[in-house]
Formats: C-alpha cells, structure tokens, sequence
C-alpha cells in the first residue's frame, strides 16, 4: 500500500516545520520507501508496517502539541511494490507520448 498523509500540530503559532521535521524522520528512519514534498508524505509498505510509521509521526508531533491534525489517503492494491515511482513513470510516459 501506498499512504500519503499529512500531519501537523495546532494551537502552536504559524510555524510548525520542526514539529513536522520530526514526523518526517520518523518516516525516514523506518526504512520503508518515502517521499516528502510540500504538503505530504508518502510511504509504502504493508497495512501494518505503513500504520505504525503514521502512528508514530502523529506521536512525535504530539511531543510538541496537546493537538494534532492527520490527513491520510491510502492506495491499498496487493502484489504491487515500487508503486512510488512506478506510478510517476506511467504517468511521465503519458506526457511524452501525449506532446
């Protein structure tokens, strides 16, 4: 499966990088395959592994706020792996041939 999920501390004041900072080396550091850009992160893995590594992002941004926002989309499709690139390519290749 493929999460793309977003979380981030409220009540805190505008700038909440370093709380997210710590959300994102949770993800980082599991070792499962991951991307961040401006408004999520995305990982992939099995339900299990993949729920935990959210489950402790919203945990290390809960070290630094009584509360916290989670957004997640999940893209829950067996035997596929690589789905972070592999998805980006088709899509890329769509380009190429569509111009």
């Amino acid at each position: 499966m493929i999460v793309a999920f977003s979380v981030s501390p409220l009540g805190v004041g505008e700038s909440v990088g370093e709380s997210v900072a710590e959300a994102v080396r949770v993800v980082r550091e599991s070792g499962l395959p991951n991307r961040t850009d401006a408004m999520f992160t995305s990982v992939e893995g099995e339900w299990d592994e993949v729920m935990d590594v959210v489950k402790r992002a919203v945990e290390a941004v809960a070290a630094h706020s009584p509360r916290v926002s989670l957004v997640l989309k999940a893209d829950i499709r067996e035997g596929i792996t690589d789905g972070l690139t592999s998805k980006v390519e088709s899509v890329e290749r769509h380009l190429r041939t569509d111009s």
